[in-house]
């Protein structure tokens, strides 16, 4: 019994709270984060100088990937001594070529990540300063909702508040 009163508490003081939450806020809005991000210059930008590192990444280790083969093949025609001498070269160059591909990995991986909390703080402002201009109580993204109408979405609006800003 004191379970089901506490439970009708709780109930109750939880629907008080989010009825005055929804009372109180006026306009509601929610903007498309992935077509913000997809279609914003700047992040288009980033993603270009980023698949360009990445592939003068790839060209680097592919070159150190053929020197280490070229390294292997030679030493499969050597004897089994001359082999053991140049075993531990072998493994130096096997183990560089690892830390190499491991450290420009880690590069890329630092950089979108940076990239990415730039773009998001660029959205963030843009969200901001339309909500305030229009006069928003709350903008949501758009994947937190079940079921939203168009006549909500403002992506179109901070999308040209975020291009403009990008142009400058």
């Amino acid at each position: 019994m004191k379970r089901v009163i506490f439970a009708s508490m709780v109930l109750l003081l939880c629907a008080l709270f989010f009825t005055g939450v929804v009372s109180a806020a006026e306009k509601f809005a929610y903007a498309d984060m992935l077509n913000l991000i997809s279609e914003y210059g700047k992040a288009k930008d980033y993603e270009k100088v980023l698949v360009d590192k990445q592939n003068t990444y790839r060209t680097e280790i592919d070159k150190r990937v053929n020197e280490v083969k070229q390294f292997q093949d030679k030493m499969n025609l050597l004897s089994d001594k001359e082999k053991e001498a140049k075993k531990e070269e072998f493994e130096t160059k096997v183990k560089g070529l690892q830390d190499f591909e491991r450290q420009k990995l880690t590069d890329l991986r630092k950089e979108q990540d940076e990239s990415m909390k730039a773009i998001f703080k660029d959205i963030e402002e843009a969200v901001k300063q339309y909500a305030e201009k229009e006069g928003y109580t709350l903008v949501f993204n758009d994947r937190v909702f079940v079921y939203q109408t168009k006549n909500m979405d403002i992506t179109d609006k901070v999308m040209d508040i975020l291009n403009k800003g990008a142009k400058k």
